[in-house]
């Protein structure tokens, strides 16, 4: 199951730790112990998340060894999310995920901090200030009766990208235009929007990960538009990879959409804030970007 961290123990820290930033080069090993974890990152998601809040992510050495991590990324000066809690598994219950928290989450100053977190650790982030909002479910599966794709559907290009990101902002609590780019034009993501008169009705991309491909977001004004670019990405994927997509608990239509593409439930996360969450219109939100920065 995949979750966004070893709950904060209460351990002493046994050993010198060192908490820093860590470079681009240092957060490709946090993301291999991510796919240990199966939390199944997509292939290009570390230089896609990085650049976003480059001081926002951490690693904690001991020994020279890498042992810890987290990132705390500012998306703008109201809101903040967090995500990577790993400590390696050699290193767990000694207090170093705790200790590297408590480095890195300053960097947030007086945002609103989002994070995903596995159900059975609620009561661990309700004692750090956080507050439960819903559930995301982890659908995944092969799609089955996506049929011909529907018009009104086209190929991101160059031209689109600013409309796009006005259009991610709606959807998002912040403006993160420059991520944005990023994610629509990285090396293997299939980015598809929808267009109704001309103008962007929604947005989706398809991802290679570790295994199968993951679909997020998926943001559309409508259940159809939304249901046109599912199939219209899950048909650009090899028919014998799985399909991730994680949904999050209000958006029943959400659930219907890919439990009639025949995607079951794999697992469960719970979103969380420790304060007011800049508005965003959540009723477009089909599918989240990913649980590791919202």
């Amino acid at each position: 199951m995949p979750t966004l961290g070893n709950a904060p123990d209460p351990q002493p820290v046994t050993g010198e730790l060192t908490v820093s930033t860590a470079s681009l080069d240092d957060w490709h090993q946090v993301a291999q112990w991510a796919a240990d974890e199966e939390w199944n990152p997509g292939r290009a998601d570390t230089a896609c998340f990085h650049p976003t809040d480059p001081a926002g992510f951490f690693i904690g050495r001991r020994a020279g060894q890498t042992v810890s991590a987290v990132s705390v990324v500012n998306y703008s000066d109201a809101y903040a999310f967090l995500g990577y809690y790993l400590v390696h598994p050699d290193h767990r219950r000694q207090g170093l995920g705790l200790a590297t928290w408590r480095a890195a989450f300053p960097h947030a100053g007086a945002r609103t901090v989002g994070l995903d977190a596995v159900p059975a650790q609620q009561d661990t982030y309700r004692r750090a200030g956080f507050a439960p909002a819903y559930e995301t479910i982890r659908y995944a599966g092969r799609p089955t009766g996506t049929g011909t794709p529907a018009p009104g559907v086209v190929p991101v290009t160059r031209a689109h990208l600013d409309a796009l990101a006005d259009y991610d902002r709606r959807c998002f609590p912040a403006d993160r235009r420059a991520f944005v780019t990023r994610w629509l034009t990285a090396p293997g993501h299939t980015a598809l929007a929808y267009l109704r008169d001309g103008a962007i009705a929604g947005y989706g991309v398809l991802r290679p990960a570790r295994t199968g491909h993951r679909i997020g977001p998926l943001f559309a004004d409508t259940t159809a538009a939304a249901e046109a670019l599912f199939d219209a990405l899950a048909a650009s994927a090899d028919p014998a990879d799985e399909i991730f997509l994680d949904v999050p608990g209000p958006r029943h239509a959400a659930h219907t959409l890919v439990t009639s593409r025949g995607l079951t439930p794999r697992s469960q996360t719970v979103r969380m804030y420790t304060g007011p969450v800049p508005p965003a219109e959540h009723e477009r939100t089909f599918g989240v970007t990913s649980l590791e920065l919202g």
